[in-house]
């Protein structure tokens, strides 16, 4: 058994011994311990080339943006500033500044203002009311928006 059997990610670069997956004669492809073929590792890299090429890297925000994969619950609030007796949105993080945050959200969002809540550690919430300007519907059905933070506010998630 070669050193990086028990491992779970793999640099196919730095083996060259790894020769591409055949499934077994049984048919069965959820074999255990299995290194993806070239063919697979080429497509990733592929995809990721693809995804973060030099001209969709090109920055024109002021501020760097960082990915930024995790929960956002949103809870809606009035123009004056009062929450919105409503439960909240669960968006997915996109990207993140220090001034503002993108997410993918599953619905569309009637409200301008919100505070979008994070959790940092189990149980400690950070808020931030948030102006979202802008919104794209996507291919998949799903929705892109964003927007600035304005102030750290109490989360409505802090019991």
């Amino acid at each position: 058994m070669s050193s990086f059997a028990n491992s779970k990610f793999v640099d196919l670069d730095a083996h060259p011994e790894v020769t591409p997956v055949v499934a077994p004669a049984s048919g069965n492809l959820c074999g255990r311990g299995l290194i993806p073929g070239a063919d697979v590792a080429n497509s990733v890299r592929s995809l990721l080339a693809s995804s973060f090429s030099a001209d969709r890297l090109i920055e024109r925000r002021r501020d760097h943006r960082y990915p930024f994969p995790q929960l956002v619950l949103l809870s809606p609030v009035q123009p004056e500033g009062a929450l919105i007796d409503t439960p909240p949105i669960v968006a997915v993080g996109r990207a993140l500044s220090i001034s503002g945050l993108g997410f993918y959200h599953p619905v569309p969002l009637p409200y301008r203002r919100v505070i979008a809540s994070i959790e940092q550690s189990p149980g400690q919430w950070l808020g931030f009311l948030m102006d979202l300007n802008w919104c794209r519907f996507n291919r998949l059905g799903w929705y892109e928006s964003g927007g600035r933070f304005l102030q750290i506010v109490d989360s409505p998630m802090r019991k």
